[in-house]
């Protein structure tokens, strides 16, 4: 149960920081282009990456509380770079280019069929 207070507490850390990095950048840059979510994203990943690398399997805690609880909160980018990289590392390219194209590809269509029923 205590996994879940960890990532929980991540959550809410990581949505407030992506909600301020979004806000300063808006502020910042204007609406036009996002740079706020390709910064969060670019962050999120690298710290995910990052932190991965460094962290032992068994610490399952923190593990929990950097990678799924604050990443995740802060973007779900995060996860889907790590896997890819994951992918790549074992050699899987052909797979690795299959989760991107899908993952954009499909998300996109998720995004606009949302849109669309929404509206």
């Amino acid at each position: 149960m205590i996994l879940y207070v960890w990532v929980a507490i991540g959550s809410a850390l990581g949505g407030m920081a992506r909600m301020a990095l979004t806000v300063a950048m808006v502020n910042l840059t204007g609406p036009r282009f996002p740079w706020g979510t390709l910064l969060i994203n670019v962050l999120g990943s690298f710290v995910i990456g990052w932190f991965g690398a460094l962290s032992r399997p068994d610490a399952t805690e923190m593990r929990a509380f950097v990678m799924t609880g604050l990443c995740g909160g802060f973007t779900t980018f995060s996860a889907f770079s790590l896997q890819t990289l994951q992918l790549i590392q074992t050699g899987a390219f052909p797979l690795a280019a299959a989760y991107i194209l899908s993952s954009v590809l499909v998300c996109l269509l998720a995004v606009w069929a949302g849109t669309v029923l929404a509206g």
